[in-house]
């Protein structure tokens, strides 16, 4: 058993039979990656076809999103204004309420005042006048000096 010829083929049948054995063993790996390839080539066409128009949809999306925001913006916007200008036309008219207040409390204090003097104080100066016709002209001078 010392031949050389002998080992070297017997060397070549067991790398015959192990790389036939692998062969086998990997064949439906292979043939399982290639269903894979396969999926994935379809995968890759359906999102070579749909990505595209789902990008730009989405892009347009992103514009709309945008618009509406600056339309709400505006809105807040204006909307803010206009409870401005409520608020001040609000403290406008408090101010127009006081000074009416105001304005009314003073003519009715003036016709009060009228009323009294037109009913109450002829009396009091028919009074004063009979004091100044009945008194001393001494007293009258002194009267007009103060």
């Amino acid at each position: 058993m010392s031949n050389p010829i002998f080992w070297l083929g017997f060397s070549l049948l067991l790398v015959a039979v192990s790389l036939t054995a692998v062969l086998v063993a990997a064949l439906p790996a292979l043939q399982e990656l290639a269903r894979a390839a396969r999926s994935a080539e379809k995968l890759f066409d359906t999102l070579r076809r749909e990505f595209p128009p789902t990008l730009e949809a989405i892009r347009l999306t992103g514009l709309e999103i945008t618009e509406l925001t600056n339309d709400i913006n505006d809105g807040v916007k204006n909307a803010t204004d206009v409870v401005k200008q409520v608020d001040h036309s609000l403290n406008n008219a408090r101010k127009q309420v006081n000074n009416v207040s105001i304005g009314s409390r003073s003519v009715v204090a003036g016709v009060k005042a009228a009323w009294r003097t037109w009913h109450g104080y002829p009396s009091q100066s028919r009074r004063q006048r009979e004091k100044r016709f009945t008194s001393s002209p001494s007293s009258q001078s002194q009267e007009k000096r103060s």
